[in-house]
């Protein structure tokens, strides 16, 4: 099934400032988008407009260096080396402290566990983090998981260089749920070369006591939490899920697991984005609603 991607007129894109004082403009909370690896904020673009119309203010703001547009960050893929989770955190923390209300944090894989993160400073009125990333205490191994990887980890070089994914390695890790036509639309559309460093910062943070890859799981102040697991997710197969909902749940905040039959690691971008969309909104809508 082809969505069309390629009809859509390009969107306009905001530098974070202009970001932050347009949402701190409208007097609403803000709905902080936040991406995952091999994927820019133009990832959201369709989510955006989804929430403004329910009452909130969407920004997407990138992870330091992105570029504008995938021709450009697949022409100067440098600008993504040696961005390590500790470093995007901090970024999106300063982003979130100049905003005027406490925001609703949104994060896919990567931005999944930033948005946790985020969370675990007690800086999200709400998260939901979608086929997030694992951190340190979250144990299990899945060999597709580690497959889905492999395009980094095979090279300990990788740790300090922009990786890019073939098609069939961006059909393996994010695509392999929808058609074949699809899936060549979305790697021409979305993908773009990643840091390395965070996927090595994952696979070895239950080895490192001082990882950035960690979160604090258990801050009362962290706000409710709905974790989404895609049940075909290669990158993200549901046992990594579970660990991470098990990890949560001990909060005394209000924590939910949603699974999405069919779904891969695709479903933010895909034909079924909307599906997703609603979900979070849904959840998003009981915790922190519009004023």
């Amino acid at each position: 099934m082809s969505v069309q991607l390629g009809a859509q007129p390009p969107p306009t894109h905001l530098t974070d400032a202009e970001q932050v004082e347009q949402a701190n403009a409208t007097g609403r909370t803000p709905v902080v988008f936040i991406h995952g690896l091999w994927l820019l904020p133009s990832s959201w673009d369709r989510w955006g407009p989804v929430f403004t119309e329910a009452g909130y203010a969407p920004m997407c703001p990138g992870w330091p260096d992105d570029p504008d547009t995938v021709a450009e960050a697949i022409a100067e893929p440098a600008v993504f080396a040696n961005k390590t989770v500790g470093q995007v955190a901090e970024h999106y923390t300063t982003i979130i402290g100049k905003l005027n209300r406490k925001p609703i944090v949104i994060g896919h894989s990567f931005g999944g566990l930033l948005a946790q993160i985020i969370a675990g400073q007690g800086l999200a009125a709400a998260t939901v983090a979608i086929d997030s990333a694992p951190f340190r205490g979250v144990l299990p191994l899945p060999i597709s998981a580690l497959r889905a990887a492999s395009p980094a980890l095979g090279n300990p070089a990788n740790r300090h260089r922009a990786v890019p994914l073939t098609f069939e390695q961006f059909h393996y890790a994010f695509t392999n749920a929808v058609d074949e036509v699809e899936a060549k639309e979305l790697y021409e559309t979305f993908a773009v070369p990643a840091s390395g460093a965070p996927i090595f910062q994952a696979a070895a943070a239950n080895l490192n006591p001082w990882t950035e890859a960690k979160v604090n799981s258990t801050n009362p102040a962290r706000g409710p939490m709905l974790i989404i697991s895609g049940e075909k997710d290669h990158t993200v197969p549901r046992a990594i899920s579970d660990a991470i909902f098990n990890k949560q749940r001990r909060n005394t905040a209000v924590t939910e697991f949603v699974e999405l039959p069919g779904r891969g690691h695709s479903l933010t971008i895909d034909n079924g984005w909307r599906q997703v969309a609603d979900t979070a909104l849904t959840f998003v809508n009981r915790f922190a609603p519009t004023p």
